[in-house]
């Protein structure tokens, strides 16, 4: 969960760029997961949607995320290419599972026996 704390020195955008970087670089936010819109986000933290945007637009020059016009702004894989690839196989399947109607137990089980065989 991202918190913003209006007393710090920190500035709000800064606080949720780097509370959004450090939630990508321990994976807890995956290759290909789709970022709130600028608005939503702004609404669910309490910021003009003008910091929001700053944050996303740093993240995406420090190459975390990418922005894909109207469709939204995605998570980059990170790390090498096989870790990269790897990242993005795993969006696929999850988007896939999602569609599917297939529970996240269920989709676990299937990939923990795949990796066995």
């Amino acid at each position: 969960m991202i918190a913003i704390d209006p007393s710090s020195a920190t500035p709000p955008f800064e606080q949720l760029r780097m509370q959004l970087a450090a939630r990508i670089t321990s994976g807890e936010l995956a290759g290909g997961a789709r970022l709130p819109t600028v608005r939503k986000l702004a609404d669910e933290l309490g910021l003009a949607p003008n910091t929001v945007a700053r944050s996303y637009r740093e993240l995406e020059a420090d190459g975390f995320i990418e922005t894909r016009g109207r469709n939204g702004s995605f998570v980059t894989p990170q790390g090498d290419p096989a870790h990269q690839q790897a990242q993005e196989a795993a969006r696929a399947f999850a988007d896939r599972i999602h569609k599917l109607g297939i529970p996240e137990k269920d989709a676990i089980g299937y990939v923990t026996a795949a990796l066995r065989d």
